[in-house]
């Protein structure tokens, strides 16, 4: 295909740019409160195209899916499991249909909300969990599989096996750290980003790098850790737009597409090579990035 490897795209020195939020994207076309987000590329597939399109329309060179919490695990929780396979293969052919041929699409599988450290699943669990979800969005369309928003290694580790040894796609995977106390970046199993770069890599990541929970500001700290042990490997971020409040019920992250973009060149420079959006994040975040992404580029 004409898009090519994402991999082999960075090496030759190209800033990439991916997409923004999903989730807020689908509750203001009317997603409600208990319902599975992840049902609607059956139900509502009109919906996901739009939000797909939308982030292409705005610059984005890929696009992720609407897959997040597509695994059996997670969609047994709707009674939907037995609908594993047809929700991810959905959701990945809507992302390609608004890709074309020479962009890319991103399958999204997030953590399942269970621990092997509970013993609320096994890592064989874990594993063939993983395994269908991402045979499912291979067999839809997707380039790569992004395994994001973990806090756990092994469960990443999983998730990372998992698609590499039953895909063909090249493999990203993102981990969400907060800033403690103490000034560390840490996630809530307290692996910090040195420990978990190594560790994915070490597992079979192509691309590595961290999403939501900072906003761009502490992504460039967060990059700069990750950089510092993995010299060569691709980094993806894809940052929240600030730090949220709540105001009447909800979260309102307050950065502006402007905002967030006048601290691209700082995260560029820190070693990231695809940098997108997460929550609070829209078309006009990805469009504004894209502006100072390519005019960085230029220089």
């Amino acid at each position: 295909m004409s898009r090519g490897k994402i991999v082999d795209t960075i090496k030759k020195g190209k800033i990439l740019v991916s997409d923004g939020a999903w989730g807020t994207f689908l509750y203001q076309k009317g997603l409600t409160s208990g319902e599975c987000p992840d049902h609607w590329s059956i139900t509502h597939p009109e919906a996901v195209f739009d939000i797909a399109q939308s982030y292409f329309d705005a610059g984005s060179d890929m696009v992720e899916t609407n897959s997040f919490g597509a695994s059996s695990l997670t969609l047994s929780q709707y009674d939907l499991a037995d609908q594993t396979a047809e929700i991810n293969e959905a959701a990945a052919a809507l992302s390609r249909k608004a890709a074309g041929e020479n962009r890319w699409v991103i399958g999204s599988m997030g953590p399942s909300g269970k621990m092997v450290i509970t013993k609320e699943v096994t890592e064989e669990d874990l594993y063939n969990a993983f395994k269908e979800q991402a045979i499912a969005l291979e067999k839809g369309g997707v380039d790569a599989i992004c395994i994001e928003t973990m806090f756990a290694l092994d469960e990443a580790i999983q998730a990372i096996k998992a698609a590499k040894e039953n895909t063909k796609c090249e493999i990203i995977s993102t981990f969400t750290f907060e800033l403690t106390k103490k000034g560390e970046y840490r996630t809530m199993m307290g692996v910090n980003p040195e420990m978990y770069a190594l560790a994915v890599v070490d597992a079979g990541a192509d691309i590595i790098g961290t999403n939501c929970g900072n906003g761009m500001e502490r992504m460039v700290d967060i990059v700069k850790e990750i950089r510092a042990v993995c010299p060569d490997t691709p980094i993806l971020v894809h940052a929240n737009a600030g730090l949220p409040t709540h105001v009447d019920g909800k979260d309102i992250f307050p950065e502006s597409p402007e905002e967030m973009a006048n601290l691209v060149p700082a995260l560029i420079e820190a070693g990231a090579n695809i940098i997108g959006g997460c929550c609070g994040t829209t078309p006009d975040h990805i469009k504004a990035i894209k502006k100072v992404v390519t005019d960085f580029s230029r220089v």
